[in-house]
C-alpha cells in the first residue's frame, strides 16, 4: 500500500501493531485547517495517543497531535483538537456497530497524502495481553536469530 503512486506517508503508528491485533483496515479522509495541512506537509504529526471515535452518527480522530506550524501567527490551529473524519455511511454504520458490538477499538494506523489529500487509515483492532506481547517479541527474535544462522551457513 505505501508503494503506490500519489502516496506520501507522513506518519506511522507502529506503535498500534504492538499494542493491538489488527483485525480490518479502512482509510478515511480528515477535515483539517490549512495550518494543520501545511504542518503535516512538513511531517509534524504523532498517532501515538490516538484512536477514532462515533459520537452522534459522525466519525473523530482524537487525541492526534499535529503540531503548529511556525510560520502562521494568528490563524494557528489547536494542536490536540477532535478531527472529524470523512467515511461513506456504510462503511461508519459497519464500523461503529462493529466497535460497539465486539469490542474492538479504531485505532490510526497511518497518515499520508494521497494524490493531495490527507487520509488516515483506521484498524478494527483488538487490544493485546501482556503475554501476547511477549510472545510476539520472542517470535520475532526467533526470526532474527535463524535468519542470522542462515546467513552465517551461507558465507
Amino acid at each position: 500500500m505505501a508503494g503506490r503512486s500519489g502516496e506520501k506517508l507522513i506518519v506511522d503508528n507502529r506503535r498500534a501493531r504492538h499494542d493491538y491485533h489488527l483485525l480490518e483496515c479502512v482509510e478515511a479522509g480528515l477535515v483539517l485547517t490549512g495550518t494543520e495541512v501545511k504542518s503535516l506537509r512538513d511531517g509534524r504529526a504523532s498517532l501515538q495517543q490516538a484512536y477514532a471515535d462515533v459520537r452522534d452518527g459522525e466519525a473523530w480522530l482524537v487525541g492526534a497531535h499535529i503540531s503548529i506550524y511556525e510560520q502562521e501567527n494568528i490563524q494557528n490551529h489547536e494542536p490536540d483538537r477532535d478531527r472529524k473524519l470523512l467515511l461513506h455511511r456504510k462503511e461508519l454504520d459497519s464500523l461503529a456497530g462493529k466497535v460497539r458490538e465486539r469490542g474492538l477499538t479504531l485505532v490510526p494506523t497511518k497518515l499520508y497524502f494521497r494524490d493531495g489529500r490527507a487520509k488516515v487509515e483506521l484498524a478494527l483492532a483488538r487490544g493485546k495481553e501482556l503475554r501476547d506481547k511477549r510472545r510476539d517479541v520472542a517470535a520475532r527474535d526467533a526470526r532474527r536469530e535463524i535468519e542470522r544462522e542462515l546467513k552465517s551457513l551461507r558465507r
